[in-house]
């Protein structure tokens, strides 16, 4: 399966990767729903904008805790550099993340689709001002805007938010553009993000999936790649490289 999933990719004119939490859990990173899940943690509704808007320094102190303290620290594991490796040897084209860690950013991939936004910036709710998460400090909560003094908050997409642009634009028109889609990590219950791989499998495109057990997309994957993230990636760039 792994021969049959890189001649795929060589034949491509086009291949982006999808990329959801099971990528980022062998970093460190525990994803947000199911067993081990942060929301049997966390209550979700410090992610809810309504709540943000009128609780900030509730919602802050949890989403410094968890966001900053704890996932910064965070580094890119061999399946991230694998993705930036079929970038350099010209096999990867794009990626469409739905996670907000800058892993695959810190791992080397240059055009990253962050469709949920991403942890590096802050945006101010006052100006609209966007705010390097390295020049704040974020002892002091809720963080405040230089500009206005306008509540800072993390630029990525809370519950009642849409999907930024142009994350949102690149991403769904990789549906026509690209040939192959590896789906890595994701399980296909997340809305919008979720439409994108059954488009491009409507459309007539390749999908490989890699997972640790099957998913949403399973039925519409050709090849199905059931393991770890890193264990599967590391033999898939073995694979193109011969």
């Amino acid at each position: 399966m792994i021969k049959k999933a890189a001649e795929l990719i060589r034949n491509s004119s086009r291949t982006v990767a999808f990329t959801g939490a099971g990528i980022s859990v062998e970093s460190g990173i525990p994803p947000f729903r199911g067993p081990g899940g942060l929301w049997n943690k966390y209550d979700p509704k410090i992610l809810d904008i309504g709540y943000f808007n009128q609780n900030p320094a509730e919602a802050w102190v949890i989403i410094k805790e968890l966001f900053y303290d704890f996932m910064g620290n965070a580094r890119p594991n061999a399946a991230h550099y694998a993705l930036a490796e079929m970038e350099r040897l010209g096999y990867l084209h794009a990626i469409i993340t739905q996670n907000i860690d800058n892993l695959h950013q810190k791992a080397g991939n240059t055009t990253v689709w962050e469709f949920h936004g991403n942890s590096r910036d802050l945006v101010c709710m006052g100006c609209g001002k966007k705010h390097k998460v390295a020049d704040i400090d974020l002892n002091v909560i809720p963080p405040k805007c230089d500009k206005c003094g306008g509540i800072l908050k993390p630029d990525f997409v809370f519950f009642g938010e849409p999907i930024p642009e142009p994350a949102n634009s690149n991403s769904f028109a990789e549906v026509d553009k690209a040939e192959v889609f590896i789906l890595i990590g994701t399980t296909g219950e997340i809305m919008p993000a979720s439409l994108i791989p059954f488009q491009a499998k409507e459309r007539g495109k390749k999908i490989i999936e890699i997972n640790i057990a099957q998913s949403n997309y399973t039925s519409i994957a050709d090849v199905f790649l059931q393991g770890k993230a890193t264990e599967m990636m590391t033999k898939l760039i073995e694979e193109l490289k011969k």
